[in-house]
């Protein structure tokens, strides 16, 4: 099995400003306004699968088409401004409704944060996976018929097993304070996030010991988490840079090569 030494060294060698560059968290980098940073962050969670320079160059395209203004972009939301844009499952129609859906949600008054934060912080405070699902089924409650199987693959339903990757990886954008994640919402510490999990991060965990599941969904998630917290109890997602970095120094030395979930 890896060592605590080991793993901290990679982590610390790629959580380094370079790094964003080449990543989807770069969209939310570009913006200063605490709701342009979250609305960028999960738009650009949404298409964070596939090829990454495909993905990447459909973003600039998607936030060329908001004018590089993500939240006047959702409270002024007109279907007729997307153009037809797609990517892969995702088509114009899956566009159209959850950027419908979060112009409800920022018009009403909340947004993103208070989205997420509902079931995790107050009185009623409960735990991640809760509050994911809090978060999918206002999605799924808002549906007007349009959605396809690409709203529902960008917006996956907890429920199924999954590994939520996306939704993970946003919340450590969110959550996490550091070099590369921008720590904006303090709902929550950073030692509750759960690892961001793809076929790379778990082929490398498994690896270096430190998974035993064979499927890559959220039970390999809990398990993954709950052992690199015996490395940080405080901040045990810190180590998804640990698994990117494992992962580089196998190839030919390109970030671009991490690949995304499918």
């Amino acid at each position: 099995m890896i060592t605590k030494t080991e793993l901290d060294k990679l982590a610390a060698q790629f959580e380094v400003k370079d790094f964003i560059k080449d990543d989807p968290i770069q969209f939310p980098h570009r913006f200063k306004d605490k709701k342009d940073i979250e609305i960028a962050g999960f738009i650009a969670s949404l298409l964070a699968y596939g090829n990454r320079k495909i993905f990447i160059r459909k973003l600039d395209e998607l936030f060329g088409i908001m004018e590089h203004e993500p939240h006047n972009f959702i409270l002024s939301f007109d279907p007729e401004s997307l153009g037809g844009f797609n990517y892969r499952f995702g088509k114009e129609a899956d566009f159209a409704e959850i950027f419908r859906i979060m112009r409800s949600l920022y018009t009403g008054g909340g947004g993103l944060e208070e989205l997420f934060g509902h079931t995790f912080s107050g009185e009623n405070r409960c735990c991640n996976d809760v509050m994911l699902k809090t978060v999918v089924d206002y999605f799924y409650s808002r549906v007007n018929g349009k959605a396809g199987h690409g709203f529902y693959h960008m917006i996956p339903n907890p429920e199924n097993g999954g590994a939520m990757k996306r939704m993970n990886m946003y919340l450590r954008w969110m959550i996490r304070k550091g070099p590369v994640d921008l720590g904006i919402w303090n709902f929550m510490p950073a030692s509750e996030l759960l690892i961001p999990l793809d076929v790379h991060v778990a082929r490398i965990s498994r690896e270096m010991g430190i998974l035993t599941g064979k499927s890559n969904n959220m039970k390999a998630v809990i398990e993954l988490t709950q052992n690199l917290k015996k490395f940080d109890p405080q901040d045990p997602v810190k180590y998804d840079f640990a698994m990117f970095g494992r992962g580089v120094s196998r190839d030919t030395g390109s970030q671009n090569l991490h690949p995304m979930p499918s």
